[in-house]
């Protein structure tokens, strides 16, 4: 389906001294430059298309990455004739990373550009930190989280075969797994990219074709950058030896892809017997060949959205896992989170400092208290018989407060007194939840601890007002 364009005749002439300032260019590709990339499907409009009628349906809402390059420029051109057909909402988001004196221009452009195809332009000015990345890393984790926060029902990405090749390679000289080595997906979450089948030549021909033009970003130039030494120093040597590489590669990142794929099947396999309300069985993980270990933790740390760790850092992790001593304390950072292991089961939880000793929060009868301290929100249900006494509870001031040590509780009147430590201990609560426990006092009296009981001092009589407890971490 090839896209039919409506006359622009002035836009071009209106916008000369600030193309020729922003480095915008035509260019002039004959058809026999084009690769084969691209073939049996000539048409990115058509093929595009074919994309988007996979993954959205009619009166969605896509809003397109437009950096004001070839491949975003060619998109939206695509896009805006394609929203009538496959009727679709369309808009466009322009990350300014401010790293260029022409950042301001190029936003420009893209105004200009989707002003005159009638769809509206979000820009999102960005500061880019990269005390620790990379600055290309730094620009991209920083660009993604802007493109993020769109509403939209899908955001549509322009990359195309040149940048799967490079990401591929840039993974591999990482040394990354089948995951890593599968580079970009066509569709991923919200996340679509409909151009990964075509090179760069193609989309340059298609904007030629169609009188476009673009922006270049001089930092593309820059081989100080890996992505770019790729493009600028490596590849087209090897262009001279495998002038498919390519098509090659891309191939060789689908097959990746299809073994990333049974290896998640594999580790959801192994994790029914494995994983259980977000915890992870030691004993489980221990009756697995090492490989299939590995799998199942990479698969248990992504389920908590914890990127895979290096191969050496994974198998680090699994044999403190599983070489400790049933009662040691592991506690293995993982950014903000930490993967904790008490007795026979794992859990990754967030890396919260200590609660405040000081922390005494007062209840005066809400249906939920916000604890950021402790990471929850401790909730308050109306009850009736049953619970904690309402009249006995606020005979004095009712507060929410953190163990200090030596605390003591007695949820059965037959039976002594007993510390907080035993409690646990007899309930089998692992140390992190302990940390982040409230207890609920009346004065200075314990009334109840969450996960473990009341005092029998508070428990509500039959056809008295009470009130129930539920912590949610």
């Amino acid at each position: 389906m090839a896209s039919s364009k409506k006359p622009q005749p002035d836009h071009h002439a209106e916008n000369t001294d600030f193309v020729g300032r922003a480095s915008a260019r035509h260019v002039g590709l004959t058809p026999g430059q084009v690769t084969r990339a691209q073939e049996p499907d000539l048409q990115p409009a058509a093929h595009v298309a074919r994309i988007l009628s996979r993954y959205i349906q009619p009166g969605q809402h896509l809003a397109l990455a437009l950096s004001g390059g070839v491949d975003s420029v060619v998109l939206l051109d695509i896009l805006a004739h394609l929203r009538g057909p496959l009727q679709f909402r369309l808009s466009a988001m322009h990350v300014n990373h401010q790293l260029s004196p022409h950042a301001g221009d190029w936003a420009a452009f893209c105004v200009a550009r989707c002003q005159e195809y009638g769809v509206s332009l979000e820009i999102a000015s960005i500061t880019v930190s990269h005390t620790s990345d990379s600055l290309e890393a730094a620009a991209r984790t920083a660009r993604h989280a802007a493109l993020a926060r769109s509403s939209a029902d899908f955001i549509v990405l322009a990359h195309h075969l040149d940048d799967q090749v490079e990401t591929l390679l840039l993974q591999l000289l990482r040394g990354c797994g089948v995951a890593g080595a599968s580079a970009m997906a066509e569709e991923n979450q919200r996340l679509l990219r409909p151009l990964l089948a075509f090179p760069r030549s193609a989309l340059e021909h298609y904007a030629q074709q169609h009188s476009l033009t673009w922006v270049e970003d001089e930092s593309n130039l820059d081989t100080r950058f890996d992505r770019n030494f790729l493009r600028h120093r490596l590849l087209p040597v090897v262009e001279e030896r495998f002038p498919a590489y390519r098509e090659t590669l891309y191939r060789a990142s689908r097959n990746f892809a299809e073994s990333a794929h049974l290896q998640e099947e594999l580790a959801q396999l192994d994790g029914a017997n494995a994983i259980d309300d977000k915890n992870l069985s030691i004993p489980a993980l221990a009756r697995l060949p090492p490989p299939r270990a590995r799998n199942l933790l990479r698969h248990y740390l992504k389920q908590h959205g914890i990127a895979a760790p290096s191969a050496i850092r994974l198998a680090e992790m699994l044999h403190q896992l599983l070489n400790a001593k049933r009662d040691a304390r592991i506690k293995i950072p993982l950014g903000a989170f930490e993967l904790q292991r008490f007795h026979d089961r794992a859990c990754v939880i967030p890396a919260l400092a200590p609660p405040p000793p000081s922390l005494c929060h007062p209840w005066r009868g809400e249906n939920e208290v916000q604890l950021p301290e402790l990471g929850g929100v401790l909730k308050f249900w109306p009850a009736h018989g049953q619970g904690i006494s309402l009249a006995r509870l606020q005979q004095e001031r009712v507060t929410i407060r953190v163990r200090q040590g030596g605390e003591r509780l007695q949820p059965d009147c037959a039976r002594p007194r007993r510390s907080l430590k035993n409690l646990f201990q007899e309930a089998g609560m692992p140390p992190w939840s302990r940390q982040t426990l409230p207890l609920l006092y009346s004065g200075d009296s314990l009334a109840a601890v969450v996960g473990i009981g009341m005092d029998c001092r508070f428990q509500a009589r039959p056809g008295e007002a009470g009130v129930m407890l539920e912590w949610q971490a």
